[in-house]
Parts: structure tokens; sequence; C-alpha cells
């Protein structure tokens, strides 16, 4: 179905061009009235491909979360575990919150209390993800560490508005609105860390090069992508089964543009990296097929604040967690309490 999709806007895209040996056997006088009858059809062939392309990948309606433990625990690997970190999340008390984004799109998510003047940990989930399930690993590590949980659901996803999803070049404006959200509720003496798998840890990478409060003391960054650019073309060349990726991905780009109303030039995750002052953890599985681990190598050679990196063997993507959790646990539990030392011995 994927195949025949992208043949399809291939098809459009190529009938935008007319064959010289066509032009050359019309006669002149039938050359403006084709010319302009071309150019109708060509323009909207492109825009039908560009809308397409973005209904097929960036289009999503948010829609609440409707899947028990134990129908989650079906969909991904590691189900005994899994279904026993999703009971005990689901059986969970939390707060609803929402606020504002800044252009106006509402954004909810759940807050699970644990401790009073606890660090706070806020989870993004990745592309057409859900916090329950993408956050549920950053949750069960964090509340064994005693601190309290935030898990939004991005733009066009769950309980949230919008219906474009951006691949973090909006994303990154709401993970600092939130990170602003609980400076303000708990206090600028309280640590905030930021935490995110697949597309959510290339949000929380994205916004570590904008103006965060200086409460945020680190962020941990599991399977993200280097910059919407190239994640797009990867996924392309993966599924366009030997179509252009150049044509197919200059007519996403225009039907983001016009319809989704987003760049996806406009971010990447190894430029913002490189003027941050937060330390950051990179987390990626070594057999990750879909964001390839050298993502992550990227993105943590070009960060310029003090950094780590943990790959995990035979891990697929966004399921480090599970594949070796001891491993997983000691690096996250390591880094995040050298933040907080280090960030305690900086106030004193």
């Amino acid at each position: 179905m994927i195949a025949q999709f992208f043949q399809l806007c291939y098809t459009m895209y190529r009938s935008t061009c007319l064959a010289p040996n066509e032009v050359h056997t019309m006669k002149k006088s039938h050359l403006v009235a084709a010319g302009a009858a071309v150019s109708a059809a060509a323009a909207a062939s492109v825009l039908g491909a560009a809308y397409g392309i973005y209904r097929f990948w960036f289009y999503h309606a948010a829609q609440p979360e409707d899947i028990s433990a134990e129908e989650l625990s079906k969909t991904l690997p590691y189900g005994d575990q899994l279904k026993q970190d999703a009971e005990a999340l689901a059986a969970a008390a939390y707060e609803p919150v929402q606020i504002t984004a800044d252009d106006g799109t509402l954004l909810a998510a759940r807050y699970y209390h644990h401790a009073d003047g606890a660090p706070v940990a806020i989870i993004f989930h990745g592309y057409k993800g859900f916090a329950r399930r993408d956050g549920m690993g950053g949750y069960t590590l964090c509340k064994q560490l005693g601190y309290n949980v935030l898990l939004p659901d991005q733009r066009s996803h769950g309980a949230s508005g919008g219906h474009t999803i951006t691949m973090g070049v909006k994303e990154r404006y709401d993970c600092r609105a939130w990170a602003y959200w609980a400076y303000k509720h708990f206090g600028p003496d309280t640590p905030l860390l930021l935490m995110g798998v697949s597309m959510g840890a290339s949000t929380v990478l994205l916004a570590s090069g904008l103006d965060l409060p200086r409460s945020v003391k680190g962020i941990i960054a599991d399977c993200g992508y280097t910059s919407p650019h190239d994640i797009c073309r990867r996924v392309l060349a993966q599924t366009g089964h030997h179509l252009p990726v150049g044509p197919i991905y200059t007519v996403g780009r225009l039907g983001t543009l016009l319809f989704g109303h987003f760049d996806p030039e406009d971010a990447d995750c190894r430029q913002a990296v490189a003027k941050t002052r937060i330390p950051i953890l990179f987390l990626h599985g070594e057999a990750d097929d879909f964001v390839p681990c050298e993502m992550s190598r990227e993105n943590y050679d070009a960060c310029a604040s003090r950094k780590r990196l943990v790959t995990i063997p035979g891990a697929g993507h966004a399921v480090a967690y599970y594949v070796d959790i001891p491993a997983y646990r000691k690096a996250v539990t390591d880094f995040l309490q050298e933040c907080l030392q280090t960030s305690d011995t900086n106030q004193q």
C-alpha cells in the first residue's frame, strides 16, 4: 500500500513535465492554450501529491488513549514486564493539566505526584505514540527514584489539540511551555528533568537550544533523530521502493508548508545541542533500524554541554529500556544523580 501510494505521488510529479517531443509536434497556434492547460494540470498534480504526502505522514487528529494494559502489552515485545509496568501506571492516581501553546493549541498532560519537593521529570512520547506507552519505562524509573512525573500528550495526540505532527519543529516550543509551567507551578528550586523517546527525544534535544528555565538540570534523549529533514528522507528511502527520494521529499515538504504550516528544514538537533548548557544523556539501541544509532552519535558529537552516550546492544527502536533494564537504569540513575549533585554544588 505504501509503495503504491509513493508510486502514485511520483507519477503525479512526473506528469508536471511535458516531454520535449510532445512540444515540437504541437502547432504554434495551440501552444499558449496547451501551455495554460498543462500548467493548471501540473499545479493540480503537484498540489494533490503534496496534500497526499502531508495527509499520510503528518496529519494526525488527536484522540484520547483507549487501550488496556493487557492490550498494550500485546502491541510490544517483553510483554510480561511491560504489562506489569502498564498496569501500575494505569492504576496510578494523576492530576490532569492543561496549558496553551505559543500558537494557541491546547496541550494536555497527566501529573503523577510521588513526593513533596522532589524533582519533576517531564517525559515526551514519540510519533503517533502516546504517553502511557512511550513514557512507561521513564515513568517506572522515575517513580523508583521518588521523582514526580509529568506525561504530556504531544500536540495532535491524546487529549491535546491540533491535527499536524511537525516532527519537533513546533513541539520544541511546547516542551519549553511545559518546562515554564512546571517552573512556575513548583517553584524555581524544584529541579526539572526533560526526557523523551524517539520523536520525543528529538523534541527535548531541539528544546535544549531554547531559553529554558534554569531549573532544568538534565535532558535524557532515547533514540532521537538528528533532524526532521534527515528522518523524513530516511523513511522515504526505506518505504519508497526505489522511487527517487529527492522529488518526493520536495513535494512532501511543499505539503507541510501549505497544509501543515511548518517547514521540516527549520529544526536540527545538532544545531540545538551545540549551544546548550544543559547536560544530556543520549541513549540508543544498537539494533535500531528505524532511527539509526548513528544519529545519536551525531547529536552527541555536536553537543557542547556535559554529555554521555550509552548504547544498548541488541535493542531495536524505542525498546532499549526493556532489552536491558539494569544497564538502562544504571545509566539513567547515575546521570540524574550527577546532574542533581552538580546543581546542589553550584548553588552552594
